[in-house]
């Protein structure tokens, strides 16, 4: 293949965790007392540490989320993830051919190792993710689209930024590649084509990830 280390994103990417968070943060702001549909939550927050969010939200508002914000979002993300959760689909495939070739690979989310590790054993993608190849932007100071999670995730696995890829689906992951001097190959099942417009690649289907490798 032509990369030396190909670099996940996870929610959306490898894991169909975006409508189930989305669905669930959308409706816990609007709870407490700021109105956010389904379309904004995808819009402002999709691929977003949750320090974003905070910041987001006093921005707009002048008000602070509560202390308790994180524990009580992940708790019931969590519980829908053990009743919902699905690997996306052709993410096993691609990840079977990438190990069979010796392919290094891993994944860097702006989610916590928590969620990361709830995500991949309920859906068995955690047979593919020793904690070597888990990095989250708890690992860092600044989340996506700070290049500091990607760049850390490299140096960790010894590649150059210019050997790697990344593969992501969000505004923020996109900038972030292109911010750390990677390829980022943009996954549009979710989010429109024009959002990722600054990716090396553009794709719609996972199970195409392989063969756009090499």
């Amino acid at each position: 293949m032509r990369y030396d280390l190909v670099i996940f994103d996870n929610d959306g990417v490898l894991v169909d965790s975006e409508p189930i968070s989305n669905r669930l943060l959308a409706a816990y702001l609007t709870e407490l007392g700021h109105p956010t549909s389904y379309e904004d939550s995808i819009r402002d927050y999709m691929g977003s540490a949750m320090h974003r969010i905070h910041d987001l939200v006093l921005e707009r508002t002048g008000e602070r989320l509560p202390a308790e914000f994180d524990d009580v979002f992940h708790r019931r993300v969590f519980d829908a993830f053990e009743r919902e959760l699905k690997p996306v689909g052709g993410a096993v495939d691609v990840l079977e051919e990438l190990a069979g070739a010796g392919v290094p690979y891993c994944v860097a989310s702006s989610g916590s190792h928590e969620r990361i590790r709830v995500g991949h054993r309920t859906t068995g993608l955690d047979r593919w993710f020793s904690e070597s190849r888990i990095f989250s932007s708890q690992d860092v100071g600044r989340g996506k689209p700070a290049p500091d999670l990607f760049l850390y995730a490299a140096e960790r696995m010894g590649v150059a930024p210019e050997r790697c890829v990344v593969v992501e689906d969000s505004p923020l992951g996109v900038q972030a590649a292109v911010a750390a001097g990677m390829d980022v190959y943009g996954f549009t099942a979710m989010t429109p084509a024009d959002r990722l417009a600054d990716a090396t690649q553009l794709f719609s289907d996972m199970g195409d990830l392989a063969g756009l490798l090499r």
